[in-house]
């Protein structure tokens, strides 16, 4: 296994919309694989969300339970508003994990939030849905890492190929006193 691994799992997710979005940060935070759980996935329609293909290269797996392929050394990490939970700023992320969130129009089960090695929550007002969620958790995790990730070569790796700017001299990197950015 590796030393750093992030597996995220979604019990019973019901809108293909959102997986196909998860699927698409999944790719975009270097996310090892996707379990789901429930039969509301596989029955409906896939629908395209994942623009850079990352469902070719991620694995997307249905599963009975998600504690039962909890990879060997990684701890369970539910995400869900719970009473008791750690807010997610003051959150630190285990260097493996496998990040477990509720339903779109539900709850996680209590005996899934007494096994969890720690649950989170975001702080907002109301709740964010699935896919927003996943990708919060994992900038999160991200902007809590080494800052060795974030270069030029990884800008170029990363953008669009309509996109070939450049940040152009100015100390600060920031508006000047007057400017409009």
């Amino acid at each position: 296994m590796n030393e750093f691994s992030v597996h995220i799992g979604l019990i019973d997710p019901k809108s293909p919309a959102n997986v196909g979005a998860v699927l698409r940060a999944a790719g975009c935070f270097r996310v090892d694989a996707v379990f789901y759980t429930g039969q509301r996935y596989a029955r409906s329609a896939r629908f395209h969300t994942d623009t850079q293909g990352a469902g070719r290269t991620i694995p997307l797996t249905g599963v009975a339970n998600l504690v039962d392929i909890l990879p060997e050394g990684a701890q369970l990490v539910c995400v869900e508003l719970v009473e008791g939970a750690i807010p997610l700023p003051a959150f630190r992320h285990p260097d493996r994990a496998l990040y477990v969130f509720g339903p779109e129009d539900g709850t996680l089960r209590q005996e899934l939030v007494d096994r969890a090695d720690a649950v989170v929550y975001l702080p907002t007002r109301g709740c964010l849905n699935l896919a927003a969620t996943v990708n919060v958790v994992l900038y999160d995790r991200l902007a809590k890492s080494s800052p060795a990730l974030a270069n030029d070569e990884l800008i170029r790796q990363s953008r669009d190929t309509n996109n070939r700017l450049k940040v152009r001299a100015n100390p600060g990197n920031r508006a000047e006193p007057g400017e409009q950015c």
